[in-house]
């Protein structure tokens, strides 16, 4: 879909934007476990730092662009999904209206409401 192939350019533009606002610690680990797809081991062993201190580091940085994006992604879907004032009223309107016909229709079987 158009749509879907325009917004890849911008989704990566937020996600390297997002990378790069990581702390250089944790964009470091990041890139070599979720990119370079490094082990645990190998990324402890490639920055000289503990398994756990890797595992610390990747936590927060998943849980920070998590949220980076989450949040991009809730403001879109927002806006994606906006209904104007009037739309909203007139839409109201016309679901009460349908209600209200099925609601006398079952009340007088074999009438025709219009």
């Amino acid at each position: 879909m158009p749509e879907q192939q325009a917004s890849i350019p911008e989704l990566r533009r937020l996600l390297e934007q997002s990378i790069e606002a990581l702390s250089e610690s944790q964009r470091t680990v990041f890139v070599l476990r979720d990119v370079e797809e490094m082990s645990t081991t190998e990324t402890a062993e490639a920055l000289g730092i503990s398994e756990e201190t890797v595992k610390i580091w990747l936590h927060r940085a998943r849980a920070i662009l998590r949220k980076k994006l989450y949040s991009h992604a809730s403001i879109e879907t927002r806006e994606a999904f906006a209904i104007g004032a009037a739309r909203c009223e007139r839409v109201t309107r016309n679901v009460f209206a349908g209600i209200r016909q099925q609601v006398l229709a079952s009340q007088n079987p074999g009438t025709t409401i219009h």
